[in-house]
């Protein structure tokens, strides 16, 4: 197969040269270094005698593929050809993993309960948006008096009342979402469900609207929009590598720290995404981050997992454990056995 050049368009069809694109997302997630890999592939060459230059290619390019299938152990049983798919293809590799566009039995998530508050305050007539265009605020305090139960919607409101979207930001986050699925729009000056969603909720309903919306959030939807740190694309472009590994240790509670760790020790260069605070270690912010983008605001969010806050000792350190929850298994279903791949070069 030819090499990409550099500055050729990227085959993802990203528009993007290659070199600002999957490019820079293959050598970020290189088990080994360049050098590494040579000095592995000339010990590897030099227990052989070759007769020529078509030799020495040709076992170069059969070393270069059986190890890119070869299981890695900081991949937890995935290969660097396998981690190419979970990174750049994660909806569109059925060999690794297929996402079922309707779920065998009905989902549960906090997304699901905001688009079904969505969908009934809008109804038949719609909702008339705010002048900067968002939800009103009478159904915003409606929808999280109905959201919330009481001791949460105190802590929410001990500084003040629901009065804007922004206020109830959960629900912003699911009125985000649901637009960028095209289940709800803007239409004559007011909030209405789409033709489509409408179909939905009258054929399989949220059976079928989940896979859609775990979709957008994943692929469209900013994560960084939800929180105040670095912009840290790679965190939510491994959003499947996350989920695998729920998938493989979340049967038990664990400390959130269990996954910011296995992610590091699969994506070492993603600290280089994020700003290191000067008094604190190198990966914190970004142990920061990953907990709450990934295990709160998606993983919980979507009730793929649920994730309840620890309190330490100090009352400045806050921690989390995990727990994976039914849906991850509706949602995503997985064609791959870590370690299978046993065969040796």
């Amino acid at each position: 197969m030819a090499q990409t050049g550099r500055n050729e368009p990227c085959p993802c069809g990203s528009g993007k040269k290659y070199k600002k694109c999957c490019l820079e997302q293959e050598q970020s997630v290189a088990p080994f270094s360049a050098a590494g890999v040579s000095a592995e592939l000339q010990q590897a060459m030099a227990e052989h005698e070759f007769n020529s230059l078509e030799e020495v290619n040709d076992f170069a390019n059969r070393f270069m593929g059986h190890r890119n299938q070869k299981p890695f152990d900081d991949f937890h049983g995935l290969s660097p050809e396998q981690m190419h798919f979970v990174l750049n293809r994660p909806f569109y590799s059925p060999q690794l993993v297929t996402f079922p566009e309707k779920l065998e039995s009905m989902p549960d998530a906090p997304i699901l309960s905001l688009l079904t508050l969505l969908v009934e305050g809008i109804g038949d007539k719609g909702l008339k948006p705010t002048a900067k265009g968002n939800l009103p605020r009478k159904f915003c305090q409606e929808a999280a008096l109905a959201y919330w139960d009481d001791k949460t919607y105190q802590h929410y409101t001990r500084y003040g009342n629901v009065n804007k979207e922004e206020d109830f930001f959960e629900l912003h986050v699911a009125r985000v979402v649901a637009e960028l699925a095209g289940l709800i729009r803007k239409y004559k000056g007011r909030f209405i469900l789409s033709r489509e969603c409408r179909n939905l909720l009258s054929g399989d309903g949220l059976q079928a609207i989940y896979p859609r919306l775990l979709k957008v959030y994943a692929e469209q939807f900013n994560w960084g929009y939800r929180d105040g740190y670095d912009e840290a694309p790679f965190i939510q472009r491994a959003f499947l590598f996350s989920l695998y590994l729920l998938n493989l240790y979340g049967d038990d509670w664990r400390p959130a720290s269990f996954y910011e760790d296995n992610f590091l020790q699969a994506f070492p260069a993603v600290l280089d995404e994020i700003i290191h605070h000067p008094d604190f270690p190198p990966d914190w912010e970004f142990r920061s981050c990953y907990t709450l983008r990934t295990l709160v605001n998606f993983a919980d969010f979507m009730g793929l997992a649920k994730v309840e806050r620890v309190d330490g000792e100090k009352q400045y350190i806050v921690s989390h454990r995990v727990k994976k929850l039914p849906l991850l298994k509706l949602a995503l279903c997985w064609n791959h056995e870590p370690g299978a791949f046993t065969e040796k070069f």
